[in-house]
């Protein structure tokens, strides 16, 4: 199932930091890890990305994949220059309260899959 990011905001009602202009990309399925190699490796253009990391190279690994959005775990605010930079790469960071496993387990609810 193809989603918009404005529809998981809402519906999850996480919280966006950057990116609100480009809550119309489309979201084909997501991806949880924190291990930036192994995203790299894994995810797949359109992903949403879930990851407690919140330093400046989430946002380059999310444009190298062509990544639809960052999902910060438990609470996770991105770093200031991590917000700067994903402003200047237009990528999108959202924020969830919630673990990796609950948010993960709400998206495949939405029928977001590994896609």
């Amino acid at each position: 199932m193809i989603m918009k990011i404005r529809e998981i905001v809402e519906k999850l009602d996480l919280k966006v930091r950057c990116g609100a202009d480009h809550l119309d990309r489309e979201v084909t399925g997501g991806f949880a890890g924190d291990m930036l190699s192994n995203v790299i490796a894994q995810s797949k253009s359109g992903n949403v990305w879930l990851t407690m990391q919140v330093h400046v190279n989430i946002v380059a690994v999310a444009v190298l994949k062509e990544l639809a959005a960052i999902i910060l775990v438990q609470g996770k605010e991105p770093a200031e220059d991590t917000l700067k930079k994903a402003l200047e790469e237009k990528v999108t960071i959202i924020v969830s309260d919630l673990p990796a496993f609950e948010t993960a387990g709400k998206l495949y609810g939405l029928g977001i899959g590994n896609g």
